[in-house]
């Protein structure tokens, strides 16, 4: 067994205990809670000491797709194993960074998820989607590029799927299924990084938005909807989707359908604050950075609503660039927790958003994670400093001195 005492223990979900204590017994937690009320160290066990413990944190919309831009048409471009090198170094900085869980949104995630559980690699647990789904025109064509470049890409690179139709789409959520997605993403509205179409503008009929829920339902798998405007929310809502991802328009309407629903909003405010920013640094195309633009207001206004209605909100940043020179890269996602504090949250709440709320974006498959519990998974984080006090604390991965992963060390101090 394992002994980890800190100033302070943050459970994930329930009120912060002053001088607490977590106990790992293998991949599991055994105790967490007082320290007066701990277990005995056993003879040699290991104690840790730590200003601050919570649980592994959950990043529930990333991309591992090792580009070097901000553009999604350099996929084109680059070989798929240049993508995959560069995207096993970002499954390790996300992990390094405290983010014990990864549900990637599109991607190699469903690849990488193999190579980290037979411990090729080290990373979080990944739960992948594998392509995202999209119509035809929709956000995740490639509107540059003649439909057979595009097509051929579906097989080659598998980051993208185009389909119309209920066939086509039934069959395209089979294939997901087929690769080992954890999750199914659907593109329902327009989008920023591509080129054409309008980010308020829904997409995918209510038929074959219903349809690949139900399909996904079938395996125990949710539905993730990309979704900006608020027709796509509302489609999305109605067909069952789980989770909302942007939520750029969400009005109060949307919002208390989202209640009614359950559902959760992932709202990533994180990437929409970088591709503004760092426009240059980041190579946004002029396209991208002009509806970057024009949705960053409202999608602050948006978040601002989902917090103050109470929504369910969990932590996801979009990332999906690779490299210690891009302003977009893996190990910056605990920044996400700050948008969240400044659009209304309290440091708990944020905190809470991004462990406790992570799994629930899985649905059925929703592991035991998220929470200091007896009998939940072993992923644990120790920090340098309180966070409920400073969340900022968190978006620096220095700040992230210990990291378990399923029971065992994988980060500490020299």
């Amino acid at each position: 067994m394992e002994r980890i005492e800190a100033d302070v223990l943050i459970p994930g979900a329930g009120d912060p205990i002053r001088n607490g204590c977590v106990v790992l017994d293998g991949r599991t937690i055994a105790y967490a809670g007082p320290i007066e009320g701990a277990p005995r160290p056993e003879p040699g066990a290991r104690s840790v000491q730590v200003p601050a413990v919570m649980p592994g944190m959950w990043e529930t919309h990333g991309h591992f797709m090792g580009l070097r831009v901000a553009n999604v048409e350099d996929i084109v471009r680059t070989p798929v194993a240049v993508m995959a090198g560069r995207a096993v170094k970002d499954i390790e900085k996300a992990l390094l960074a405290g983010f014990t869980s990864v549900r990637e949104v599109g991607g190699l995630g469903v690849r990488l998820a193999a190579v980290v559980d037979e411990g090729t690699v080290t990373g979080p647990h990944i739960y992948g989607a594998g392509a995202g789904l999209s119509q035809t025109g929709g956000h995740g064509d490639l509107h540059a590029f003649p439909l057979e470049v595009v097509h051929a890409l579906e097989a080659a690179v598998g980051y993208l799927r185009l389909c119309d139709g209920v066939p086509e789409c039934l069959k395209a959520v089979r294939e997901q299924l087929r690769a080992g997605a954890k999750v199914i993403k659907v593109l329902a509205s327009g989008g920023v990084m591509s080129e054409l179409d309008h980010p308020a503008h829904a997409q995918f009929s209510h038929d074959e938005l219903r349809a690949i829920v139900e399909d996904a339902a079938r395996a125990d798998r949710v539905v993730a909807a990309h979704c900006h405007g608020k027709a796509g929310i509302l489609a999305a809502l109605q067909a069952g989707c789980r989770t909302i991802e942007h939520g750029t328009y969400l009005d109060e309407e949307a919002a208390d359908l989202m209640l009614e629903r359950h559902a959760i909003l992932v709202p990533t405010r994180f990437i929409l604050e970088q591709l503004v920013a760092y426009a240059t640094e980041a190579s946004v195309p002029e396209y991208a950075l002009r509806k970057a633009k024009v949705v960053a207001e409202d999608h602050g206004k948006a978040l601002r609503l989902a917090v103050r209605k109470g929504v369910r909100i969990a932590v996801g940043t979009d990332i999906f660039m690779s490299g210690d020179a891009t302003p977009i890269r893996w190990g910056m996602n605990g920044r996400e927790l700050g948008h969240l504090v400044e659009a209304g949250m309290k440091p708990l709440q944020a905190i809470e958003a991004a462990t406790a709320n992570g799994p629930a974006t899985l649905g059925p498959l929703a592991p035991r994670s998220g929470v200091l519990k007896a009998g939940f998974d072993a992923d644990v984080i120790g920090v340098a400093r309180d966070p409920l006090a400073d969340i900022r604390v968190l978006a620096d991965p220095a700040n992230v001195t210990h990291v378990w992963k399923s029971g065992r060390l994988v980060k500490s101090p020299p």
